[in-house]
Formats: structure tokens, sequence, C-alpha cells
């Protein structure tokens, strides 16, 4: 885990929280943004993600593992006293909205970019796996088959993380079934979410998931404070695309009103 200062006083910390078979790199110029902005940000490789994963062995944490590091998370994060946010992609976002429903934590606001809810673009050797497979070989490897190219459209990030050995979307059929039990729950509308202000962006054209998903579940949960947005023309990882200026943009003026309404004063 890594703790990054603000820039001159900061006014709230951030915990990001990164997709499937990435890592915090990736999130380099996202971290320099919020720390310029007056933020304190926090964030950690997931269990076997980035260099604490060996380059022959496949995903295959337990999804409870996930949810303990975003708890360390927090934890690192209310040390300063100050006000937090979590902002989750794709995969993280999931786990994070599990992981709230479930454990009560005092978060300023969330916001989920892409979530995981339901995937468009799912591992081919699994399309016509019998049902059961993953109590048959629950260890056999699968390639997700996410490519950069998957993620984004801004050619200088393609260029930047071609042959990127710290990304590696290959999983184990257990941890696929555990994932799709994981979303089955949360588009089931029982899970509820918390009632902490919340911002969800979608991208048009994601190859990824699925953003009518992400729509209706902002409209299962019972929010006093909520927005969405869907990028036109976007993919997939939105804070990697030619329009994450705006992105960042959006995100910082939601966090700023949220701010407000707590009773802080900000520039």
């Amino acid at each position: 885990m890594w703790k990054w200062q603000a820039e001159g006083q900061a006014k709230a910390v951030i915990v990001l929280v990164h997709s499937a078979y990435e890592h915090h790199l990736r999130y380099g110029w996202q971290i320099e943004q919020w720390r310029a902005a007056g933020f304190q940000v926090v964030m950690g490789d997931l269990a076997g993600h980035g260099k604490s994963r060996a380059t022959s062995k496949p995903h295959m944490a337990d999804f409870t593992v996930y949810e303990t590091e975003i708890d360390e998370m927090l934890k690192a994060a209310y040390t300063d006293g100050l006000p937090v946010f979590v902002i989750a992609h794709g995969f993280g976002a999931i786990l994070v909205m599990s992981y709230l429903s479930r454990v009560k934590q005092n978060i300023a606001g969330v916001v989920f970019t892409s979530p995981w809810l339901k995937l468009i673009k799912t591992p081919s050797k699994i399309s016509g796996a019998l049902p059961g497979l993953h109590k048959l070989t629950p260890n056999m490897k699968i390639n997700h088959g996410l490519m950069t190219e998957d993620l984004t459209r801004n050619p200088e990030i393609i260029e930047m993380e071609w042959g990127d050995e710290l990304y590696r979307p290959v999983v184990t059929v257990k941890w696929y079934h555990e994932l799709q039990t994981y979303m089955k729950i949360l588009n089931s509308g029982k899970v509820k979410f918390p009632d902490i202000p919340t911002f969800v962006h979608t991208a048009e054209n994601d190859l990824v998931s699925d953003k009518e998903a992400a729509k209706n579940w902002l409209k299962q949960q019972d929010l006093k404070e909520f927005s969405y947005k869907e990028w036109k023309g976007a993919y997939h990882d939105l804070f990697q695309e030619p329009e994450r200026e705006n992105v960042l943009v959006t995100t910082h003026l939601f966090m700023k009103n949220v701010l407000r309404t707590l009773g802080y004063v900000v520039k």
C-alpha cells in the first residue's frame, strides 16, 4: 500500500481501488492530478496483482481477501482526520459496492467508473463450458482476453502500456465463477448500498462491461444524493481516455459539492 501527500494543504483523502488484472502504476496520471488538486491519495495493488503476482500464476485470490485490503486502505486514509472518498474502477467498483453494503464506514462519497456488474466481453473458454466446471477443474487457467485496446482508444496509453508484464488477464475457473456469483448478487437488488453520495460514470462504447447494468444498479439504491454520467464515445477506462481531463473535472466538482454539504470551505 502507498500513500501520496497532497500538494499544499489537504482537503480530503481519496482511496483508489483498481480493476482486475491491473496495478497502481496505471494510475500515475490520476494520482498526480488529485495531489495537485489538494487530495491525499491511498492505493495498493490488490492480492495477486502488480508485482505481488508471480508471472506464471493466474489471478486466484478469494474475494474476501480483496475486501480485507479495501478495509486496510480505508484505515490508512482515516489517520489524517480528513473526509474520505473512494474512487473504484471496474472490478474494484463491485468489490467496494459489496464491502460498503456490509461494513459501515464513514465515507464522504464514492465514485464508480465502469463497474463490472455485467460483462460484455467474457473468456471464450467459458462460453461453451459445462455447468459445474468450477468444481471439476477449479484451478484450470482461462484467459479473459482483455487487451489494452479493449480498455481505451487513447493511442498514447496503448503505446505506453504495450508489453506491460504486470498486466495479465489470466484467472482460474474458480475465480471467474466467484466473479459471476458476485455480480449476480449485486444485480439482484437484495444487497442495498448505504446512503452515501454516489457518482457513477459509464462509457458509451464500453467493450468490457454493460453500462445499462450500472444504471439499473443505481436506480435500485435508495440514495439522497447521486449522479450518473455516460461519456459519449468513450471506452472502458475513463481515466485513461482522451476525455480524462473532463472526467477528472466532473468528478472533482462532485467531491467539492459533497465537501461543501459537510460544511467545509472549498475553493
